[in-house]
């Protein structure tokens, strides 16, 4: 029987609101991904539209837990990087990176930091630099377009875009890393997806689905969960983004026909037994 694949996922815990490590550890285990975590702060709520949350800074365990597994000689298929929440947590991380890779892990970096065309509030101006650094040490980075822009220090754009924008963008990200997925990628007002392009194959592919005008808190997370849990499971980086767009589309659909607030996150729980089939 082949070994069961292990990853470590570096987020945040979000008590209540389905986001970060409550959305990637029940995703990840669904595809049958040993999962490992590394909390990097505990908050009673996410902050998108909650107020009064409670926040308790874990950065001082980051690198104990990480000499402590290197003391154990643990192996992983892949680190999964979120919401980093400092400088100075971005400068631990990717000393952990350099601690537990191996050349079978892949490094999958989601450079959480803005959304709709500015940074969320809690980030200075410059932490694009901070997540700069980050990304260049990954194999796969998947920022949404805002994110995309201010890692190339380019104006913000919004949609619907041209094709030529988005391979332009996709192709100049690669600096970053050989592999890169764009979310939040859309042509009409029809359809909502993300693309990607590998630097290797110079291959660079689509993946839509029916646009639904709501806004949901931790969508990013449920497809960048879904992404790195299909990309482990080794799916090509086309299937997979195909595989990760329809699970978070669907997740979608489930909380937008159940008129569920959307600070609460998306149901993808009742969809978890599609990724039993991955």
């Amino acid at each position: 029987m082949e070994r069961q694949k292990r990853i470590v996922a570096i987020h945040d815990i979000s008590c209540f609101g389905r986001c970060s490590l409550t959305v990637a550890l029940p995703i990840i285990s669904a595809a049958g991904i040993e999962t490992s975590i590394i909390p990097t702060a505990i908050l009673s709520t996410h902050t998108g539209g909650f107020t009064g949350f409670t926040y308790r800074d874990l950065t001082e365990d980051i690198l104990p837990i990480v000499k402590h597994w290197k003391s154990l000689n643990l192996e992983f298929d892949a680190v999964y990087t979120g919401f980093l929440g400092s400088f100075e947590q971005i400068d631990i991380v990717c000393e952990a990176i350099d601690i537990l890779k191996t050349e079978n892990t892949r490094i999958i970096v989601d450079p959480v930091m803005a959304d709709h065309g500015q940074l969320y509030k809690i980030f200075p101006a410059n932490f694009p630099e901070g997540m700069k650094k980050l990304c260049k040490k990954a194999d796969i980075i998947m920022p949404n377009m805002t994110e995309a822009v201010f890692l190339l220090d380019e104006p913000y754009k919004t949609g619907p875009y041209e094709p030529e924008y988005i391979e332009n963008i996709l192709k100049k990200l690669s600096q970053f890393a050989n592999q890169v997925v764009l979310t939040g990628v859309y042509f009409d007002e029809e359809n909502l997806g993300a693309a990607s392009y590998d630097k290797t194959t110079d291959k660079i592919s689509y993946s839509f689905s029916k646009k639904i005008n709501q806004f949901y808190h931790g969508t990013g997370d449920v497809f960048g969960s879904a992404l790195t849990a299909a990309i482990v499971n080794q799916n090509t980086l086309e299937k997979a983004i195909d595989i990760a767009v329809k699970f978070t589309a669907q997740s979608i659909q489930r909380s937008y026909d159940a008129q569920t607030d959307p600070r609460c996150g998306v149901n993808f729980e009742e969809g978890l037994e599609d990724l039993l089939k991955l």
